[in-house]
């Protein structure tokens, strides 16, 4: 399975902070938003991935991340031209994607859970067309929204809904078959001019090809693309490493216990970043029995 980090966008919701800088590189606690997303990715054992963003801003995420190598990973980079909708990842990514499935994550995503993993693994797995999420929030209108029937089955998804028929929204994680490429070449802008992924999602519908796991209160998601739920994020970021002393989404520890980096590899990591908590946290690893 390929993944597909979406970092693009103007962040208008965040100006002035976004005027200079995507938003995608903006901190959330102590790290670029860009590292959740790849985590997310990285839990799911996916090592190569494809980040799309706009001409001006690659060049930031190319210094940030290289090919990709010293994680253990490979990185491609591809460019979108303007914010044309979701959908539109798997067609700039049509080369890069060849003949595998593939995971769509949303850059202004941040997901944390304890059993985050083997949700990720479980999707991957039982892959048989595509699989999203349901999460429960107090402002359907503001995403995509399951519609259930009365047996629980999701009979279609409603994109910002002035009535939403439930509560269940659909977060930024996708897992879609090699269908999804010829799907998304087929389906027309929507009235704001993008090709929704909501369209692809309800043409897996139509197929009967589209599962939606639900993720419960054990789960914690953040959409980050405005003020409040950026610092939100920040503050639980903060809150769970504090307290517990393991971080979130912390790349280099993430490549290292998944085999992607050796203990040397790690090491040379944690020494670039040696400066800060965060690269002192990651030599603190290197003293762990793996």
């Amino acid at each position: 399975m390929k993944g597909i980090v979406l970092a693009g966008g103007s962040g208008t919701r965040l100006y002035p902070a976004t005027k200079a800088i995507v938003k995608q590189l903006l901190p959330i606690y102590d790290k670029p938003m860009i590292y959740y997303p790849l985590s997310v990715l990285m839990l799911a054992d996916i090592r190569e991935i494809l980040i799309i963003s706009t001409a001006k801003d690659l060049p930031a995420f190319k210094r940030l991340f290289g090919d990709g190598k010293k994680l253990g990973m490979r990185i491609s980079y591809a460019q979108q031209n303007a914010p044309m909708g979701l959908a539109e990842a798997f067609i700039i990514g049509e080369s890069f994607i060849g003949a595998d499935s593939v995971c769509l994550v949303l850059g202004d995503n941040l997901f944390y859970g304890q059993n985050f993993t083997e949700i990720l693994k479980k999707a991957i797995l039982k892959l048989d067309g595509a699989t999203v999420f349901g999460y429960p929030v107090k402002n359907p209108q503001d995403f995509g929204v399951c519609v259930f029937d009365n047996n629980g089955n999701v009979t279609s998804i409603e994109e910002k809904p002035k009535n939403p028929k439930s509560n269940y929204a659909v977060p930024g994680l996708y897992f879609y078959d090699n269908d999804v490429v010829e799907i998304a070449k087929q389906i027309e802008p929507s009235a704001r001019g993008e090709l929704e992924i909501t369209e692809v999602n309800n043409e897996y519908i139509k197929r009967k090809k589209l599962h939606v796991q639900i993720l419960g209160r054990g789960m914690a998601w953040f959409d980050t693309g405005s003020p409040s739920a950026l610092q939100s994020a920040g503050a639980f970021v903060e809150m769970i490493q504090c307290r517990q002393g393991n971080y979130i989404s912390c790349i280099e520890e993430i490549a290292w216990r998944r085999g992607f980096i050796t203990d040397k590899q790690l090491r040379m990591l944690g020494t670039e970043l040696k400066n800060s908590e965060y690269g002192q946290y990651i030599l603190n690893l290197t003293g762990e029995k793996t």
